[in-house]
């Protein structure tokens, strides 16, 4: 296993979309403005939960005003840079930058993946254990919770990133994508690479992914046999929508990430790559707010409180 990074390659070049300059247009104003409409529904739900002295105190609040932020950041890591290379078609990023966003993009990921089991795991303790929710999900214990994710999350990748960085790279320097994705960078590293593609997606790939996805599995699974069991009905569907949501959103991540990085695939067709890896960075972001919190009526009626309380303070303010 050689790390040496003893290559020439100072830069790469990322080919994006490869489209024609007036497709690459309608490209850069559909996802600017996608990106815009994701930064607004996110700020709008931190917003919402840190200003609504209700929804501040409930754990499943404290947990989604804190994952609309890490959104905003996952988002941001990938978004800005692919609309500067379609404005600029050049597509050169630094050897640095590369790695700075590779690692970015997957410790956010990574951190995803831990918030959606300390979600899965507030239905949990909500539904099997209502008497003893209240004791175990404190805000204290919630934002220990969110503290845990975030660490975790970046401390995860260090190892992979390291050992990628540390390859050589001798030519060529192009990658056939809109980021920079281990996938297509290790094609480029000068052999021998030794066991480091194999070390990346176990330590990387189907430690963290398949390991939340079975915790998260687990946690639905025993929710939904015990409200199988309840006899309020009305209670019974109430839980069940909550939780239907829930699951959508954990399907829009883990299936694209489960086809792209943890199944193994042979020589994968880099169009389709690209529209994966594009939907889970730029297109699911925008979904999650939409699914988990702005149809929620508790939301909606924090929504219209702070409207309520904004037109009671303007009127108090004319009239003094």
């Amino acid at each position: 296993m050689e790390l040496a990074n003893g290559s020439g390659v100072q830069e790469f070049i990322l080919l994006g979309f490869g489209a024609v300059q007036q497709k690459r247009i309608l490209l850069f104003i559909f996802f600017a403005v996608l990106y815009m409409l994701t930064l607004a529904e996110n700020i709008t739900i931190i917003t919402v939960v840190l200003l609504d002295t209700h929804l501040a105190r409930l754990p499943m609040y404290i947990l989604l005003s804190n994952f609309s932020w890490l959104e905003m950041c996952y988002v941001t890591t990938t978004v800005p840079r692919m609309l500067f290379d379609l404005a600029s078609p050049q597509g050169i990023i630094s050897f640095r930058s590369c790695f700075l966003q590779y690692y970015l993009l997957f410790s956010f990921g990574s951190t995803e993946d831990f918030y959606l089991s300390a979600m899965a795991l507030d239905r949990y303790l909500a539904i099997c254990h209502p008497l003893r929710y209240q004791q175990i999900m404190t805000p204290d214990f919630c934002y220990a919770l969110v503290a845990a994710c975030w660490v975790l999350g970046f401390l995860w990748q260090i190892l992979p990133v390291f050992l990628i960085s540390k390859l050589s790279f001798c030519g060529p320097n192009i990658i056939d994508h809109f980021l920079c994705d281990p996938g297509p960078i290790l094609s480029l590293a000068c052999p021998p690479v030794g066991n480091i593609p194999l070390l990346c997606q176990i330590v990387a790939d189907a430690v963290v992914i398949l390991g939340n996805f079975f915790f998260v599995v687990l946690s639905y699974g025993a929710v939904i046999l015990t409200l199988l069991k309840t006899s309020n009905r009305g209670s019974r569907m109430k839980a069940f929508s909550t939780i239907f949501f829930h699951l959508v959103v954990v399907t829009l991540f883990y299936g694209p990430v489960a086809g792209m990085y943890v199944i193994p695939s042979g020589e994968s067709q880099s169009e389709i790559t690209k529209a994966v890896t594009l939907f889970y960075t730029a297109v699911t972001p925008f979904l999650n707010p939409l699914i988990y919190c702005l149809r929620n009526d508790q939301v909606r009626d924090a929504i219209g409180r702070l409207r309520r309380r904004k037109v009671s303070f303007l009127k108090r303010k004319e009239t003094g």
